[in-house]
């Protein structure tokens, strides 16, 4: 069954062999959608038929977002950690212990029901792709256990055991054997529900030999590793990204020449996290000089109940244009095609012959309208896979 969506004011394809510059954007455009898929993306007066119309009313259409960074499973809540905050105490690394101890007690259903929920929401505002991680648990069967439920609701899930020391080593400063277990029997517990494994590369967290340790090992069982680096303070966790070819820096706030030209010259992208400077004051990433020294950035949400509570990727577009340097082109191929590349997927962040038919229809006449009109919620249809489904 093919559909035929037509009368789109303007289409972001991000493929610039189908329309002007890199977004590829068709003016006054069509999209045909057979199955799962794209079978044709161009000019509407070229649109070859199709079993079914469905008229876009002079809106633009771009693709879903790609959000390659979030933490959705975990239990509890962190308002008061919150209001704190912004009353004036410093964010650390330590309020995760709160959402740990959450999570633990938590049941199967709650934690699925909580995942579901947070992919809902961020399906409506046009994120057709969604990354998440573990690292809410860190036992092995509590981690195993988060990414078995992820498993079943998304293709990219992540294992984080390393996102901090587990409370009962740390209380018996005991790192080293924390370590032993997520490059031992979390590992092999967790393994065949990753895709990926991650590990958050940060002081009062896990140093840079000790990260190494955790992608080499995660490597070795046939995962693919991404770094969370240099988000609270300059340290090795971009070098070290770069170094093992992982397939992305998460956050790079905090960076030297040396990194921003490790990564201009690397394979791995560079993805910013605004929600998370937002939520937490911090000083914003400088997406500019990412850009100018030829590396490829994505945008996330960092969706998690400490540092980040968005879903929102059109929330973060606007702050990357307003406080990062990013032009609207810009952020809107890092919140689609770069998050695509960070999850090294060409499949999706894009519309064009052969790739999933994943789109947003914007109550709007451009994308441009999400940094222009912030906060406003522009998108009114969404399709993932070929059907519609908000």
């Amino acid at each position: 069954m093919s559909t035929l969506i037509r009368n789109i004011r303007s289409l972001v394809t991000n493929d610039p062999s189908l329309g002007e510059g890199p977004l590829g954007i068709v003016e006054d455009a069509a999209v045909v959608v057979d199955g799962e898929r794209v079978a044709w993306a161009g000019p509407a007066a070229e649109a070859p038929a199709a079993d079914s119309v469905h008229d876009a009313e002079h809106r633009a259409v771009i693709p879903g977002f790609v959000d390659s960074h979030s933490h959705l499973l975990y239990a509890g809540d962190r308002t008061a950690e919150f209001n704190a905050r912004m009353s004036g105490r410093a964010y650390t690394a330590g309020g995760i212990r709160t959402t740990v101890a959450a999570t633990r007690e938590a049941s199967d259903e709650e934690l699925g029901r909580n995942l579901a929920r947070h992919l809902r929401e961020g399906l409506r505002q046009g994120t057709t792709t969604q990354e998440t991680k573990s690292g809410y648990g860190l036992t092995a069967d509590q981690e195993a256990r988060a990414l078995r439920i992820a498993a079943s609701h998304t293709d990219e899930v992540t294992y984080l055991g390393a996102h901090i020391v587990a409370p009962e080593y740390a209380e018996a400063d005991d790192a080293a054997g924390y370590v032993e277990l997520v490059t031992g029997a979390m590992l092999d517990a967790c393994a065949p529900y990753a895709r990926w494994v991650d590990v958050f590369c940060e002081k009062g967290a896990f140093d840079g030999d000790q990260a190494r340790a955790i992608l080499t090992a995660g490597a070795a069982k046939g995962l693919i590793p991404r770094v969370h680096a240099n988000q609270l303070s300059y340290g090795p966790g971009v070098q070290l990204a770069v170094e093992v070819g992982a397939a992305s820096a998460d956050h790079c706030t905090h960076l030297t020449d040396a990194d921003v030209d490790a990564l201009g010259q690397g394979e791995t992208v560079a993805t910013l996290l605004p929600g998370c400077e937002f939520s937490t004051r911090a000083v914003y990433p400088d997406a500019r000089r990412l850009l100018d020294a030829g590396a490829t950035v994505a945008l996330s949400t960092d969706t998690n109940p400490g540092s980040s509570y968005t879903s929102s990727m059109p929330f973060c577009i606007a702050i990357a244009v307003r406080e990062m340097g990013m032009t609207p082109d810009e952020a809107l191929w890092s919140a689609t095609a770069g998050g695509a590349r960070a999850l090294r997927r060409d499949d999706v962040g894009r519309i064009a012959p052969g790739a999933y038919a994943d789109l947003a229809l914007l109550d709007a006449p451009s994308h441009v309208h999400f940094a222009y009109r912030p906060g406003v919620p522009l998108v009114s249809g969404v399709w993932r896979r070929g059907e519609q489904v908000a």
